[in-house]
């Protein structure tokens, strides 16, 4: 399950873990003009850990989503 809100400088998007135990936290990931971060709770210290990714970082993210394994260099729009 997921949840997704437009705010005025960010979409935020909360991935719900459902179904049989043990869950996970949720995942927040928010959207912004240069860059993207993934929030979730860490029950160990009681605090928020964050991953901020570049957009380039989240693309590379996307296309090994489904490439087999190995080492790859996508190319930029102006390259």
């Amino acid at each position: 399950m997921f949840t997704i809100e437009h705010e005025f400088d960010a979409t935020i998007v909360t991935l719900v873990d459902e179904g049989d135990a043990p869950l996970l936290e949720d995942v927040i990931i928010s959207t912004f003009e240069e860059c993207v971060t993934l929030q979730q709770a860490d029950p160990r210290t009681d605090q928020m850990r964050t991953i901020t990714l570049s957009l380039a970082q989240v693309r590379d993210l996307a296309a090994a989503l489904d490439l087999p394994e190995g080492a790859y260099q996508l190319q930029g729009p102006d390259t």
